[in-house]
C-alpha cells in the first residue's frame, strides 16, 4: 500500500492538480475576508505561514458569516451549526476561532429559559405570528400602529414605555404580542412571552425545588418581557406581593421595556387585583402593582370580533 507522504508527492508533482490548487489559492487569497486579515497582520503573517495555512483559509472561505444564508440554527450552511469562523493566529499559523452566531446566541437563550420557566410555553399559532397575517379592521388599527412605532423607534439605550393591550376574548391581543417578538427576534433583540397563570402555577411549585428565585431572575432582567393574560390568575397576597410586584419593580427600576394584555382595563385590574382568594381587602397593594403597571405601558384597547368563534 502506498504511503501518504508518497501519495502527497504524486499529486503535488501533477501538473492538473498543481493547475487547480493554484487557482483553488488564488481565489482564496483574494476573498476579501483573507485580503483584510493578512493585511491587519502583515506584521505578524509571513508566505511560509501563508502556505502552511491554506487548508484552513479555505475552510473559513466556505462558510458563512452573517446569518444570511441560515433560515435557522437547524439549518445553517457552516461545519458547525451556529458558530461563524474567525480568522487567528496561534503557533505561528493562522487557525480558525469558532463563535457563536447571533441566531445560536438567541435560539440558547430562548432554550435556556424554556428549561427554567415551563409557562413560556404558548401556541404555536402566536409564536408563528407576523403583522402581514393581522387582519386590518377598525378595532386593531390603534394597537398595530402604535406597536409599530414601539418597533421603529425601540432604542435599548432609551427609556421607551411596553403596551398594555386589552379588550375582551378572542380579539387577538396576545397574537399582537407573537407578531411583535417576532419582528423584535429579526432585529436580533431577545424577547420573553409568558401566560401569567402558568407562570405563577409554576413559581409555587418551585418553591420545592429550590429554583424560586433563579426563575424571577430570568423573568424579571429579559431585555423585553410580554405578560400575557394578566388578570386571568387566581389572587393571592403572596403571588400579587412577592412575584408580580419584584418583577414589575425591577423592571421599572431599569427602564427595561414590559407588555402585557388583559381582559381588563387600568381600572378594573385594580379592582381584581385588591380582592384577595381569601376575601381579603388590600387597595393599598393593588395600587402600588397598578402603579408600576402605568409607568411600565400605555394601555390601548383592542376591539372587533371574538376570532376563536
Amino acid at each position: 500500500m502506498e504511503r501518504i507522504n508518497q501519495t502527497l508527492k504524486r499529486l503535488a508533482s501533477n501538473e492538473n492538480f498543481q493547475k487547480r490548487y493554484m487557482e483553488m489559492r488564488k481565489e482564496v487569497l483574494q476573498h476579501p475576508d483573507i485580503k483584510a486579515f493578512l493585511a491587519e497582520h502583515q506584521g505578524e503573517v509571513n508566505q511560509e505561514m501563508i502556505e502552511r495555512s491554506m487548508a484552513k483559509l479555505l475552510e473559513y472561505t466556505s462558510q458563512g458569516k452573517d446569518c444570511s444564508q441560515c433560515p435557522s440554527v437547524e439549518g445553517c450552511v457552516n461545519i458547525i451549526k451556529g458558530y461563524q469562523p474567525k480568522l487567528v493566529i496561534t503557533r505561528n499559523s493562522i487557525d480558525i476561532q469558532y463563535e457563536r452566531c447571533q441566531k445560536k446566541i438567541l435560539d440558547d437563550e430562548k432554550r435556556k429559559n424554556e428549561r427554567l420557566i415551563k409557562s413560556l410555553y404558548v401556541p404555536k399559532e402566536i409564536l408563528n405570528a407576523t403583522f402581514d397575517d393581522l387582519e386590518q379592521d377598525f378595532g386593531r388599527v390603534d394597537a398595530v400602529s402604535k406597536a409599530a412605532s414601539f418597533l421603529m423607534n425601540f432604542d435599548s439605550n432609551k427609556r421607551q414605555k411596553g403596551l398594555y393591550f386589552y379588550g375582551k376574548f378572542g380579539v387577538g391581543k396576545s397574537y399582537l404580542l407573537g407578531a411583535v417578538a417576532n419582528e423584535l427576534a429579526k432585529k436580533s433583540i431577545s424577547s420573553m412571552i409568558v401566560y401569567v397563570p402558568e407562570l405563577l402555577r409554576e413559581m409555587k411549585s418551585s418553591i420545592g425545588d429550590s429554583t424560586l428565585n433563579e426563575k424571577i431572575e430570568a423573568v424579571k432582567k429579559e431585555p423585553i418581557l410580554m405578560l400575557d393574560d394578566i388578570g386571568a390568575e387566581a389572587v393571592s397576597s403572596w403571588t400579587r406581593d412577592e412575584i408580580v410586584g419584584p418583577i414589575l419593580q425591577f423592571r421599572m427600576l431599569e427602564n427595561l421595556p414590559t407588555f402585557f394584555t388583559s381582559n381588563f382595563n387600568f381600572q378594573e385590574l385594580e379592582h381584581h387585583l385588591t380582592y384577595s382568594q381569601r376575601g381579603e381587602e388590600e387597595k393599598m397593594k393593588a395600587r402600588r402593582i397598578m402603579e408600576r403597571i402605568r409607568y411600565l405601558s400605555e394601555p390601548v384597547l383592542v376591539d372587533g370580533p371574538n376570532r376563536r368563534d
